[in-house]
């Protein structure tokens, strides 16, 4: 009922301020102009809002589904088409206000009234569709979503330490979480190591598919739905990164996957996954993908228990009989019953392997030969 109310008052405010203007010439038309108390200010404008409202009665639902649209519509639209759009469209009225000026203060109420609001409507119109259908053109503009550009200084420069300014990196702000990594909960280890940067994002339709799993009726699906909710809870209380909500929706699409994509092409972000044939697709369509099962696998443990190393023994170990040697990349290698072969090189055999937050450690035994 607020909403009736609002268009309606609209409406009446409207028929008052336009019967301001055109009743004095209707009143000329019938030669009533000079009725001091038909034509004046108060009469016209109750007289215009009393036709408006009637006209509210039966238009106001008509109007308020158009505006209901048109909700969904800018709703549906990335942050960044709206603020070009409505610049550009400012821009156009702007114009439009410059080349009517002269046309207001004619005494032909066609060029000095319908003429400038036709030429405002154009213009703005103009405005809007020159800034949202070239929209990959400004966002390369602002590089807040398209990534920092940087410039290298030549080589004399940077030795006497002059900063850097910035030169173009493939960074993506906005990275964007499926259902499947907000479920898997690693990202929230990662987001805590502080690998990840710029602002994650997720889009409602995959908070709406947490919630159909987690009210699933088959309990190993209610499990995996609530976890994934805790981890989307547990990234917004993080500090971190900020994680934000994407409130738009693409209704002419009707699979997630398909869904996380576009968004992805539209405000230039990199999907987070961890599903295979997710990743396949975004690479074939050219959008960036980080997958944490490929992450996972990089940082995968070069060594495994019963693999042979052959590696210089340089000093004592902690407990007795243990000797320590040192691989290539600087990992510790400690050997049980190695202190005999001090200074040698010998074959270990691993046995064990720890990772710590400074580094990884092997354990295993000196194979006599």
């Amino acid at each position: 009922m607020l909403r009736k109310r609002i268009i309606q008052g609209i409406f009446l405010l409207a028929g008052g301020a336009i019967a301001i203007t055109l009743l004095p010439i209707v009143w000329r038309i019938f030669n009533l102009a000079d009725h001091v108390w038909i034509n004046n200010i108060i009469v016209n404008f109750i007289l215009g809002a009393i036709i408006f409202y009637l006209l509210s009665l039966p238009l106001w639902r008509p109007v308020d589904q158009m505006i209901h649209r048109i909700e969904n519509y800018l709703n549906k639209q990335s942050p960044l088409l709206l603020l070009i759009g409505s610049l550009t469209t400012l821009i156009g009225l702007v114009i439009a206000v410059v080349i009517t000026v002269p046309l207001q203060h004619m005494n032909n109420f066609f060029l000095s009234g319908v003429v400038p609001v036709i030429v405002m409507a154009l213009l703005g119109y103009l405005g809007f569709r020159l800034g949202t259908t070239r929209i990959d053109e400004w966002r390369k503009l602002l590089p807040t979503l398209t990534g920092r550009t940087k410039k290298v200084r030549p080589q004399d420069e940077i030795s006497r330490g002059d900063v850097l300014t910035e030169v173009e990196t493939n960074y993506h702000h906005y990275k964007i979480l499926d259902t499947n990594i907000l479920i898997d909960g690693r990202i929230l280890d990662l987001v805590k190591t502080g690998f990840i940067e710029g602002t994650l994002l997720v889009p409602n339709f995959v908070l709406y598919e947490l919630q159909y799993i987690a009210d699933a009726g088959e309990s190993l699906k209610r499990v995996r739905g609530r976890r994934g909710l805790d981890v989307l809870n547990e990234l917004r209380e993080n500090n971190n990164v900020p994680l934000e909500m994407w409130e738009g929706d693409y209704e002419d699409i009707s699979e997630v996957d398909e869904k996380l994509i576009r968004l992805a092409e539209d405000i230039n972000g990199v999907l987070v996954t961890n599903d295979y044939n997710l990743n396949k697709v975004t690479k074939f369509q050219n959008v960036q993908v980080l997958n944490i099962n490929e992450l996972a696998g990089a940082l995968r443990p070069r060594v495994a228990v019963g693999d042979h190393l052959s590696v210089l023994l340089v000093k004592n170990g902690t407990e007795r009989q243990q000797a320590v040697g040192y691989l290539d990349d600087g990992t510790m290698v400690v050997a049980e019953e190695g202190r005999k072969y001090l200074q040698k090189t010998v074959t270990v055999e691993v046995t064990s392997a720890l990772q710590t937050d400074a580094g990884r450690m092997i354990f295993g035994t000196v194979i006599e030969k």
